[in-house]
């Protein structure tokens, strides 16, 4: 329970800032007014900003005793697992402002920013927790570092 707290705390985060970044973008360069995919690009760009604040406060917070050592292959695992929770928030944004026509900013959050964070937010902790940083991987990972550290004589 402590852990989906943390995980919990760390996704009102990574929302705050995505929902920010996005209806900053969406209200100035990305305004649906001056480009027609605008809230589509923002909604990417500040998922993207969102992936980074939410991998480091997972990786040193929510699952911190069970990261690996090697931080550019659970970053890129990572970053797979969240780019999967975008397109299910790109989705539900595209279906609502392009295919049943509610463009407002309003109805773009509320698809983008509401139904499409919680389907994707239960898609990536169970793909967080069952592969990224699942258990068995870490211990693994553990001991194929502790086996090559040791001299050739003990193997």
């Amino acid at each position: 329970m402590a852990q989906l707290a943390r995980f919990g705390i760390v996704g009102a985060v990574g929302f705050v800032v995505d929902l920010g970044v996005f209806n900053l973008l969406r209200a100035t360069v990305l305004s649906p007014d001056e480009i027609h995919s605008g809230p589509f690009w923002a909604k990417v760009v500040s998922t993207i900003v969102a992936i980074f604040v939410n991998w480091m406060g997972n990786r040193y917070w929510t699952f911190r005793n069970q990261r690996r050592s090697v931080a550019a292959k659970e970053g890129l695992e990572f970053v797979v697992v969240s780019l999967g929770g975008m397109v299910i928030s790109l989705g539900c944004l595209g279906v609502s402002h392009y295919v049943l026509g509610f463009t407002s900013a309003l109805a773009d959050n509320i698809s983008g920013n509401v139904i499409g964070l919680v389907l994707g937010t239960v898609f990536r902790f169970w793909l967080y927790k069952a592969w990224v940083y699942h258990p068995d991987r870490v211990e693994r990972e553990t001991d194929r570092a502790a086996d090559a550290e040791a001299p050739a004589a003990q193997r």
